[in-house]
């Protein structure tokens, strides 16, 4: 009867053990620091569009994205989806945050994503908001007209 009850008592003890350990593996956040994930999510959510160049925060829970026609856009981790999505131009507001390592940026069509992002160096940062900077302008805006030509330009 004593060696039952041990047996019994192992198997519970084991029970606990293995479930734990799922639990613990299904609350575990790995980000986006694995590029290849971060294009195969955002080709699935826009297949038409070609990425140039990826630049993920030091955490890895967002990476922004550089398209090839200067638009940019941006991914989340959301836990057990990613959120995808275009930043139309003039759409966003950056900011330098306070480490001068990250960007505090609101985004006016989706508040939700709004936050401070923190990269690993001044350099990631700096490219990202020239990134959205480039993508603030709207195309039209960015020919200045011929008859406005500069001292520079005159020759």
């Amino acid at each position: 009867m004593g060696i039952i009850v041990w047996c019994v008592l192992f198997a519970i003890v084991i029970f606990f053990a293995f479930a734990a350990t799922r639990m613990a593996a299904q609350n575990k956040e790995d980000g986006l620091h694995d590029t290849g994930l971060a294009i195969i999510e955002f080709g699935r959510a826009f297949p038409n569009e070609a990425i140039r160049q990826l630049q993920a925060t030091e955490n890895g829970q967002a990476v922004f994205v550089r398209l090839h026609d200067n638009k940019a856009g941006f991914m989340r981790n959301m836990s057990r989806h990613f959120s995808c999505h275009l930043i139309e131009p003039g759409r966003v507001r950056v900011v330098s945050s306070a480490t001068g390592r990250g960007l505090v940026i609101d985004f006016l069509d989706a508040p939700s994503h709004n936050g401070d992002f923190e990269f690993v160096s001044a350099k990631e940062a700096s490219e990202v908001a020239l990134w959205l900077l480039g993508n603030y302008i709207a195309e039209p805006d960015k020919d200045l007209p011929s008859s406005n030509l500069s001292a520079a330009n005159k020759q």
